[in-house]
């Protein structure tokens, strides 16, 4: 590593570390109405919204009717997205008269967007109108990040309740996650990314001759403003095919190093804002020393993988430094392993190398991050909320050690609150075991395997957790576009999305009715750096019992066959 190599690292932590703190002070201050210095230019936009929509802003709903006014939103969503992706051949704005996508396609991508996972079994530019980018994908990527921010704050909201039956209003709480939490941080990285030279135009793909005489068509089209949401809002899908490796999503060292710090400064964010919510900050700084402390594990691990030579090539005559098959070359190998681990840390998917290409290790801590549910960052409050359901698991676990009824912040987890976290810990294994395991044992779907032996079952196994973890990256040799995969991943991504989002409504409900017990002397402490190794060991050893055996038939056993 290189002493740029360094800057690259300590730049992007302080990209993040320094704004969060006040960035989670103000959507505390946002989701509550509370007056904010957008209030003035917003407010009356925000009014105007629940005038046309018909919602009372004052009146609040139970977990139940919460719940209903969320599937409601995101079914009708879907279904929009659907038809636009269908039908897109007889809609404006296709200057390239592209045809609508097959119905499987369709159903996949409109799935997929729904729920934040931005998985793409098709290459942008070859395969999507203007309009089916703008209105089709860039809208879900917004509403489908507010909807993870809604969920969270419905569980702040019952942690730090008492008493109460309601948690809030779903259409309220979106509004304002959209219009001030999204919206003005898109804007500025949209223009930013603008002055760097990312396209935003309507115009039609230019037609060009190489310097070799091959015609070259250059896709062009309103990428700015997605790629401003698709990696603020932790979606990740790309414009173009190859995501951020394209030159016209990424094309400067400047535009990688702040769209990578945006895949994380808003989830880094809502973990302060949970810290308002309980009138403790304590309890922020622990959850993000626990993500930072496996953030750290991850990406020292696959640095040190990636820095190693290839044992293929292990010949005097061959100078070998750090591989650069499937990399960025313009970037290198340290931006090329800090994005790996921050995608997949968050729940982003998006890549500026090809994961296909990553050293066995590496890839096997792509994999880790989102097997133990997207929670080291995780999507816009999807990764807080499904923190807060392991630090409830830790707090059970520890109760059960020192023979005490486990409570958290006051609020006592009995059967009913276990019952739904044991539910919770089902949905990664369901999703990844369950499905991979028939898509792996049929003879069609298996044949989109491109790689024989071990890599190419880590390729099966990583499109599925992928999809059920609700991230959308992939290992590239992975063919996905078939009518089995289409369906199959479509299901893993509804049941990693609303398998969490219905139990922690349940239990955000729940807790919001029970009275909160002073916290005296002899309650344990969720703060302190027992806690938080506590909390840590507890996310490893469920994902590490859970999903072992597979890492072992894939990157494990991959990596000790090449001898390294």
């Amino acid at each position: 590593m290189h002493s740029y190599d360094y800057w690259l690292i300590l730049a992007f932590f302080a990209l993040v570390l320094i704004p969060a703190p006040f960035l989670g002070r103000f959507y505390y201050k946002v989701m509550e109405g509370q007056r904010t210095w957008l209030t003035p230019i917003l407010g009356p936009v925000e009014r105007g919204c629940y005038r046309v929509a018909g919602v009372d802003p004052q009146a609040e709903q139970s977990w139940q009717k919460y719940t209903l006014a969320l599937l409601a939103f995101n079914l009708a969503g879907f279904l929009l997205l659907f038809v636009i992706l269908l039908f897109q051949d007889h809609l404006p704005l296709n200057p390239q008269n592209l045809p609508g996508q097959e119905w499987t396609l369709a159903f996949n991508t409109a799935i997929s967007f729904m729920t934040n996972t931005n998985w793409q079994a098709y290459s942008g530019e070859a395969s999507l109108s203007y309009l089916s980018q703008m209105a089709g994908l860039t809208v879900q990527n917004f509403v489908s990040a507010a909807t993870g921010l809604a969920v969270l704050v419905a569980l702040c909201r019952g942690i730090g309740r008492k008493s109460t039956k309601t948690l809030g209003n779903f259409w309220v709480d979106m509004t304002r996650a959209t219009l001030y939490g999204l919206l003005p941080l898109c804007l500025l990285l949209a223009l930013y990314l603008v002055w760097q030279g990312v396209p935003q135009t309507f115009a039609q793909y230019v037609n060009a001759v190489t310097m070799q005489g091959v015609d070259q068509v250059i896709p062009l089209g309103p990428a700015a403003s997605q790629i401003a949401i698709k990696q603020l809002g932790t979606n990740g899908g790309g414009f173009f095919g190859v995501n951020s490796a394209h030159p016209f999503e990424n094309p400067t060292a400047w535009t990688n190093l702040f769209e990578l710090a945006s895949i994380i400064l808003i989830p880094v964010a809502l973990v302060f804002t949970f810290g308002h919510y309980v009138k403790d900050l304590r309890q922020s700084r622990a959850i993000v020393a626990c993500m930072f402390a496996l953030f750290l594990i991850g990406g020292a691990t696959s640095l040190w993988a990636e820095y190693q030579p290839n044992p293929a090539l292990n010949n005097v005559a061959v100078e070998q430094t750090a591989p650069l098959e499937g990399k960025e070359a313009r970037f290198g190998t340290t931006a090329t392993v800090l994005w790996s681990v921050t995608t997949t840390a968050a729940s982003n998917g998006s890549v500026n190398a090809m994961h296909d290409s990553l050293n066995p290790l590496t890839g096997m801590v792509a994999m880790v991050n989102m097997m133990v549910g997207e929670v080291i960052f995780g999507g816009v409050g999807a990764g807080l909320y499904g923190m807060l359901l392991n630090v409830l698991i830790a707090v059970f676990l520890a109760g059960l050690m020192i023979g005490r009824t486990p409570e958290y912040l006051g609020k006592k987890l009995q059967a009913k609150e276990v019952q739904l976290l044991v539910v919770t810990l089902l949905v990664m294994p369901v999703g990844v075991l369950v499905l991979g395991a028939i898509a792996a044992s049929l003879p069609g779907p298996v044949a989109s395997v491109s790689n024989p032996g071990a890599h190419g079952f880590s390729q099966l196994l990583y499109a599925y957790t992928s999809a059920s973890a609700n991230n959308g990256s992939a290992f590239g040799g992975f063919g996905a576009n078939t009518a089995f995969h289409n369906l199959m991943l479509g299901l893993g991504m509804l049941i990693g999305r609303f398998g969490y989002i219905l139990p922690v409504l349940a239990l955000a409900g729940s807790l919001a009715m029970k009275k909160t017990a002073p916290i005296g002397q002899n309650s344990f402490p969720t703060h302190g750096p027992l806690f938080v190794t506590l909390l840590t060991v507890t996310i490893l050893l469920v994902g590490g019992l859970t999903f072992l055996p597979t890492l072992a038939l894939g990157p494990i056993a991959e990596h000790l066959s090449m001898g390294f």
